[in-house]
C-alpha cells in the first residue's frame, strides 16, 4: 500500500491547487473527488458555467439594443438556449481537463469516490459501485467546498425551484423568475435570465442588496440594475412556494411581520448563500472540531483541532471564493513543506460579474466608520473618462478609501465596465503598503478606463483633473 505525503478530500480551486504546490514541492499526493470530474463547483458548476452564461447573454442583449447606435445593422437576434448550453458545456469540458492534465503532470494520484476521515493520517473511498480502498497518509487537507444554502419549507427539485445549480440548465426562459437573495450569485444569475426575456423580481430579507458590500456601491448598482428591468423587494422574506398549479405562487412576508402578498413565477431561485460541506467526511468521529456555523476550526497555520489534519477555502472562516480557496492551498502546502506560507485576508478582492461589474477589496467605510478609522475618500466617475464616454459605458464610479494620518490605501471599490480587471492594481498597491498618492503618481495609459482610478486617487488629496 503506497503511503503518501498529503491527500486533499476535494478538487475544487482549494483542494487542486494546493496538490499541485505540494507536489511541486517533492511531496507524493492523491486528490480524492466523489464526482465524475474534477474541479469542484466552481469549474462544473459554479464560477465558470456562470461566467459563461453572462458572457453569451451580454452579446446577445449588446446584439439586440446596442449595436445599431454603434452604425452596425443586424436583424433581431434569435436565441437558440441549446446551443449556448453547449457553449457552456465546451468551457467546463476544457477547464476540467485542464485539471486533469495537471495531476498528470505533477503525478498526482486521483482517487475516486467519497472521502472521509477515519482517523488522522487514514482516508476511506468509498467508489459509486460500493467498495472502499483505504489510504495511508501523513497529512490530510479538507478542501470539500460548500454547498447552497436551503431555504426553511422551500423543497429544491431543479427543475422549477432550483439552486445556482438548477439556474445554470435551464431547459427554456422563465417568462417570470422569483430570485431569493439578493447576494452575488442571485444577482448574477438574475441578469442571465433577464437579458434573454425573463422578468425578474428579487426578494431579500435585509433592506439592502448585497450585504458586506460598500453601501454607496450597493445603491448605485441597485439603480443601475432597476434600470435594467429587476424589480426589487427588499425587507421581506419567502416563507413559502405552492407547486400545485401551472405556475409556482412564492408567499412573501415583511421581514419586520405583517400583511403577506403572493408572487407568481415560473421558476424559483434560491440563493440565499452557502453553507460548509462537511456531512459524511467523518469529522466529528475523528475529533475535528466544528464552529456553531459548521465551519471546521482552523488556527492561523490551517491546523485542525486533530494534529496532521487541515482545512481550507469554502469549509473554513472567510469569504467562500475561489481565489481565496487557492491561495490557502498553496499556503497550506508550502507550511507543510515547512516554508512560510501566508495569505493576506486584508486584500481579497471580490467581483460581481454582471454588467456593469462591480469590484472591490479591503475595506468599506461602513467598516472604517465601526472601527472609528478616520480616512479620506477619493471618487471619480466613469461619466468623466475619456474612453467610457467614447464608447457609451458610462454607468459607474471609483471610490477609493485611504488612511487620513498615512495616506494609505485601505479599501478600494468599483462599479463599471471591467470593474472585474481593474482591482487588481489596487490589490497589488495595497500588498505594498501604498498610497493613495503612490497611485496618483504612476502614469496610466491613456485612453483607459484605468485612468479612472488614478482620477480617483488624485481625487483623495482634492485634485482630481478632470472633474
Amino acid at each position: 500500500m503506497t503511503t503518501y505525503d498529503l491527500i486533499i478530500i476535494g478538487t475544487g480551486p482549494g483542494g487542486y491547487v494546493c496538490a499541485v504546490r505540494a507536489a511541486q514541492l517533492g511531496m507524493k499526493v492523491a486528490v480524492v473527488e466523489k464526482n465524475p470530474t474534477l474541479g469542484g463547483t466552481c469549474l462544473n458548476v459554479g464560477c465558470m458555467p456562470s461566467k459563461a452564461l453572462l458572457h453569451a447573454s451580454e452579446a446577445f442583449q449588446e446584439a439586440g439594443h446596442s449595436f445599431a447606435r454603434m452604425g452596425i445593422g443586424v436583424s433581431a437576434p434569435k436565441l437558440d438556449l441549446s446551443a449556448m448550453m453547449d457553449f457552456k458545456q465546451q468551457g467546463i469540458d476544457g477547464n476540467v481537463k485542464g485539471v486533469e492534465y495537471l495531476m498528470k503532470k505533477n503525478k498526482i494520484d486521483v482517487l475516486r469516490g467519497a472521502g472521509r476521515v477515519v482517523a488522522a493520517g487514514q482516508v476511506e473511498v468509498t467508489g459509486k459501485d460500493g467498495k472502499i480502498q483505504t489510504a495511508e497518509t501523513k497529512n490530510i487537507v479538507i478542501a470539500t467546498g460548500s454547498d447552497a444554502a436551503k431555504l426553511k419549507g422551500v423543497e429544491i427539485d431543479e427543475k422549477r425551484i432550483v439552486s445556482s445549480t438548477g439556474a445554470l440548465s435551464l431547459d427554456k426562459v422563465p417568462e417570470k423568475l422569483l430570485v431569493v437573495g439578493a447576494g452575488v450569485i442571485g444577482l448574477e444569475l438574475g441578469s442571465v435570465w433577464r437579458r434573454l426575456g425573463a422578468q425578474v423580481t428579487v426578494v431579500e430579507f435585509l433592506d439592502r442588496i448585497l450585504p458586506g458590500m460598500d453601501g454607496e456601491i450597493a445603491k448605485q448598482f441597485q439603480r443601475i440594475l432597476e434600470k435594467q428591468g429587476f424589480a426589487f423587494k427588499l425587507g421581506a422574506k419567502v416563507t413559502g412556494v405552492d407547486t400545485s398549479g401551472k405556475t409556482l405562487s412564492a408567499r412573501i412576508e415583511p421581514a419586520a411581520g405583517g400583511a403577506a402578498e403572493t408572487i407568481e413565477a415560473d421558476v424559483v431561485l434560491v440563493a440565499i448563500g452557502r453553507a460548509p460541506y462537511t456531512n459524511g467526511l467523518g469529522l466529528k468521529e475523528a475529533g475535528v472540531a466544528l464552529d456553531d456555523r459548521g465551519r471546521v476550526e482552523i488556527d492561523k497555520h490551517f491546523a485542525t483541532s486533530v494534529k496532521g489534519i487541515y482545512a481550507i477555502g469554502d469549509v473554513v472562516r472567510g469569504p467562500m471564493l475561489a481565489h481565496k480557496a487557492a491561495d490557502e492551498g498553496v499556503a497550506c502546502a508550502e507550511i507543510l513543506a515547512g516554508q512560510a506560507g501566508h495569505v493576506n485576508y486584508d486584500v481579497i478582492p471580490g467581483v460581481i460579474y454582471t454588467t456593469p461589474e462591480v469590484s472591490s477589496v479591503g475595506k468599506t467605510e461602513e467598516e472604517l466608520k465601526q472601527a472609528g478609522t478616520a480616512y479620506a475618500v477619493g471618487k471619480f466617475p466613469f461619466t468623466a473618462n475619456g474612453r467610457s464616454k467614447v464608447n457609451q459605458t458610462t454607468d459607474g464610479f471609483v471610490k477609493i478609501l485611504a488612511d487620513a494620518k498615512t495616506d494609505r490605501v485601505l479599501g478600494v471599490h468599483i462599479i463599471g465596465r471591467e470593474a472585474g480587471e481593474l482591482i487588481h492594481e489596487a490589490c497589488v498597491l495595497m500588498e505594498f503598503g501604498g498610497s493613495a498618492e503612490d497611485l496618483a503618481r504612476t502614469c496610466h495609459a491613456h485612453p483607459t478606463r484605468s485612468e479612472a482610478i488614478k482620477e480617483a486617487a488624485l481625487a483623495v488629496g482634492k485634485r482630481a483633473i478632470h472633474m
